[in-house]
């Protein structure tokens, strides 16, 4: 099964967090965390629609500039979502620049920013075209954990105690749709876009009997119509969708772990900071962070499948093995 996620860390495990998230087969991406972005190629920045942002902490915010920067004169949209005060740091971010000639650029940038509260979504838009001049904000109820909500996939946040409110994220697959490559020349038919339709048609559960044209082998042009009941059936095989989950900067508590645990439960994979070794715990929670073998245990409750450290001390460079093993014996349960 070929994922239709594929994360990496955008910097080494002692540089600012970060994670990039590939959407295979389409040209879109999602970041959490918005650290240093110079790892990431203007190409893979281009690609991002999504930003949920944990916290403005300088390591976490500092790749704001870069994102904006390369994406200023473009026809595009990105959201941006991050923790109470956010709506204030992107406006502030924004307002420390001239703006005076975006009038000749003929495509206008629109970030949109949405602050999340224990019981609120607060949300902004600032156009390249308007001087970035922030709208009047919008304020609607956080009625659940689910910020985005789309057919293929969700993604879910629990707010976590930094000292400051930390958010932590849970992308989800629906389902995931597998292509019977065999089935597809036993029908002689031609691989390609036509295929992303037909998988959206499944995510939005459409009517089993929405027509599809699907292109044959050969002669330019030529296809054969089938429902999309015919070919899901005969070209297609549903298994369970991928999830990923992010947690940086939080530290463990009772309330956190619940929240990290309910979050992260089942991931296929997930990523999560191991700040300090736990020799050095009082330093962790003096400094409201995790230490490695408090993210193994965490994965372990949460029966993840894999487990990924990052944002570690420096303190602990030429280290890092220690820190994996810590992380990974609490993660096996020995």
């Amino acid at each position: 099964m070929r994922p239709s996620f594929l994360p990496r860390l955008v910097n080494g495990p002692f540089e600012d967090p970060g994670l990039f998230i590939s959407m295979a087969q389409s040209r879109r991406a999602i970041l959490f965390d918005l650290g240093d972005l110079s790892a990431l190629s203007p190409g893979d920045i281009l690609k991002i629609s999504h930003v949920f942002v944990s916290h403005t902490h300088m390591d976490h915010f500092i790749g704001f500039d870069q994102l904006l920067r390369l994406l200023l004169g473009r026809d595009k949209t990105v959201v941006l979502f991050g923790p109470k005060g956010f709506l204030g740091n992107v406006a502030g971010k924004l307002g420390a620049y001239t703006w005076n000639l975006v009038h000749n650029y003929n495509e206008g940038l629109i970030i949109t920013a949405v602050e999340i509260q224990e019981e609120l979504r607060l949300t902004q838009r600032f156009a390249c075209r308007h001087g970035f001049k922030p709208s009047v904000v919008e304020v609607t109820e956080q009625a659940s954990s689910t910020l985005l909500d789309e057919p293929g996939l969700q993604i879910k946040v629990a707010q976590l105690d930094h000292q400051i409110p930390s958010l932590a994220f849970a992308i989800q697959e629906r389902f995931h749709v597998n292509i019977l490559k065999p089935a597809l020349e036993e029908l002689d038919l031609k691989a390609g876009p036509w295929l992303n339709r037909f998988k959206e048609l499944l995510f939005r559960q459409a009517d089993p009997a929405t027509e599809i044209k699907a292109p044959l082998n050969g002669v330019s042009g030529s296809h054969r119509t089938f429902t999309l009941k015919q070919l899901s059936d005969r070209i297609s095989r549903i298994t369970a969708g991928q999830k990923v989950a992010y947690v940086a900067d939080a530290v463990y508590n009772r309330t956190n772990v619940d929240k990290i645990v309910s979050l992260a439960k089942s991931a296929d994979r997930l990523y999560i900071e191991a700040a300090f070794s736990e020799a050095e715990r009082h330093m962790a929670e003096s400094k409201w962070h995790l230490t490695a073998q408090q993210a193994g245990l965490l994965a372990h409750k949460a029966n993840v499948g894999e487990v990924t450290i990052f944002h570690h001390s420096p303190r602990y460079r030429g280290r890092e093995a220690q820190l994996k093993r810590e992380t990974e014996k609490a993660f096996r349960g020995l």
